[in-house]
């Protein structure tokens, strides 16, 4: 138990735990807004079965969202490359997120004929996973 509470000082200390806190509030904040496009469109739009077509159109809305709250607060002055890398990097990694987002959801709903609504949990999760990593230590450094 104390070396969990030495690791927990030592992302204190260096800043990591509070990058951590900003990128799950940031994260929570686009989660929001993706669920709030991809739903309606799941719903009224596409086909229960082909959800999968209302996933590049939620991360989209997202991902606008995504980079203003992790730019300008989740990674705030952590950026070493400023200006248009720095933003093809991040559309790169929210890339990587769409797919892996969208292969849950295809998974979910064409194979496993589960709700809409479902996949979306474990698909949120990951990419928000695999996202921070990518861009604590490739976008922002």
């Amino acid at each position: 138990m104390q070396a969990i509470w030495r690791q927990v000082e030592q992302m204190r200390a260096s800043g990591v735990l509070g990058q951590l806190v900003r990128f799950g509030i940031a994260g929570g904040i686009s989660s929001v807004v993706y669920s709030l496009v991809y739903l309606p469109l799941t719903a009224y739009a596409f086909p229960p079965r082909q959800a999968v077509a209302a996933v590049p159109f939620a991360f989209a809305v997202a991902v606008v969202v995504g980079f203003f709250l992790h730019s300008r607060w989740s990674f705030k002055g952590h950026a070493k490359e400023p200006g248009a890398g720095r933003h093809v990097k991040f559309v790169i990694v929210q890339g990587s997120g769409l797919a892996l987002n969208a292969v849950i959801t295809w998974i979910g709903t064409a194979l496993l004929h589960l709700h809409p609504w479902i996949p979306l949990i474990p698909a949120v999760f990951l990419a928000a996973i695999v996202t921070f990593v990518l861009n604590r230590f490739w976008v922002f450094n």
